[in-house]
């Protein structure tokens, strides 16, 4: 129970010990501290019926018992908004929920968008440095450093932690959204942890900002990709949308992540992110309209200005019957050192009879490959030309 409540709480917690210290370091010692102290007592007690309201003041109390111990509270007390006399109240309704506070933090401009990745999941999503690490393949050490460098900065230039006033709210909320779809990104690329973590806290955002569309809108495309995660790979092969055997889709998540995405265009949603959700939604048909995907992907570049959104659309041109249109488009495309780039070159090639060509574009491809399941997939390919 406690590990549940560890992964369902611990971003709230965390956050309300952040606005309350004003220190990520001294908040996360204090959560730690009172994780620590559950885990011994709620065995023999049970679980309160306020489980976040007895975390976040035990927590409390403890930092101002630190503070006390440390002889610096006279100090300290004015910065902090808590009277000196402990709490000892566990009432949920005393408890702000300051998530929205913590992320728009974390997600901060200012900070280098690595260091607002490896924040975000460290502090909503409570995941060990040293996960963090495994996760993005680069050693626990230089984590900690991403990590400790992200703080000084938000302490030394005075990063607020508040929601953005209006003005600034949709370019902020990008950013946010932006953070969250890259930590989906690396999950999808086989670390299915991560994608899992991006969409619990896309289920945060969402309901921290119900009428939001863009943020349903990630949230949605997130779910209806996850739904087909178990039939993306066969072993350490990867199996693309026609070959995947649609009985291991998670047919109740699509229908979920539908309802959400009925949510953002409900809401006058007509960005990215919906556009990309509603073309995952059509991928997960029985029937898939390559033409409609094709005309989406061609408005979804309106928006976006991307090349690799145009290679996209190629590749529903081709789908949809005209792999020659499809191969000029993405010969005008300059994507040289993009992996997919040269593999999509390399199946259009070959399903125009160019297989010398085609053998060209894949081993291109194998050259810029760097997970297992993309180079089996590419040599497969050069086998059987």
């Amino acid at each position: 129970m406690l590990e549940e409540v560890f992964r369902d709480e611990w971003g709230r917690v965390l956050a309300s010990l952040v606005g309350f210290l004003g220190d990520f370091d001294r908040a996360e010692e204090a959560a730690q501290e009172a994780f620590a102290i559950a885990a011994q007592r709620w065995p023999a007690t049970g679980v309160p019926d306020t489980p976040v309201a007895w975390l976040v003041t035990t927590a409390r109390n403890r930092a101002i018992d630190r503070f006390r111990r440390e002889r610096t509270l006279a100090d300290k007390l004015h910065l902090l908004p808590v009277p000196e006399a402990i709490v000892d109240e566990f009432d949920d309704t005393l408890i702000k929920d300051e998530r929205l506070e913590l992320i728009f933090t974390c997600c901060h401009p200012a900070l280098p968008l690595e260091g607002q990745v490896a924040l975000t999941l460290r502090t909503l999503g409570g995941l060990e440095t040293a996960d963090i690490a495994r996760a993005f393949l680069v050693p626990e050490e230089t984590m900690k450093r991403r990590l400790t460098r992200a703080k000084a900065k938000i302490k030394a230039t005075g990063i607020p932690f508040a929601v953005p006033e209006a003005r600034l709210l949709p370019e902020r909320i990008d950013a946010v959204l932006a953070v969250i779809y890259l930590i989906y990104n690396e999950g999808y690329r086989g670390r299915v942890d991560l994608e899992a973590e991006a969409i619990r806290l896309g289920r945060v955002l969402a309901a921290l900002m119900p009428e939001e569309a863009e943020v349903h809108g990630v949230l949605a495309l997130m779910m209806i990709h996850h739904a087909r995660r178990r039939a993306r790979f066969s072993g350490e092969d990867l199996v693309l949308l026609d070959d995947q055997d649609r009985s291991l889709w998670d047919v109740s998540q699509i229908a979920a992540g539908r309802a959400v995405l009925d949510r953002a265009i409900a809401l006058g949603g007509r960005g990215a992110y919906v556009v990309q959700a509603a073309i995952a939604s059509l991928q997960a048909r029985e029937r898939i309209d390559w033409p409609q995907i094709a005309e989406l992907y061609r408005r979804l570049a309106g928006l976006t200005g991307s090349p690799v959104i145009e290679l996209n659309r190629a590749v529903a041109v081709a789908q949809a019957g005209d792999p020659g249109a499809a191969l000029r488009a993405v010969d005008r495309l300059d994507l040289d050192g993009y992996l997919y780039f040269h593999s999509t070159r390399g199946e259009l090639l070959r399903r125009l009879g160019r297989d010398a060509e085609a053998r060209t574009a894949y081993c291109r491809a194998l050259d810029l490959a760097t997970s297992t399941p993309e180079r089996r997939f590419l040599t497969h390919r050069l086998e059987q030309l």
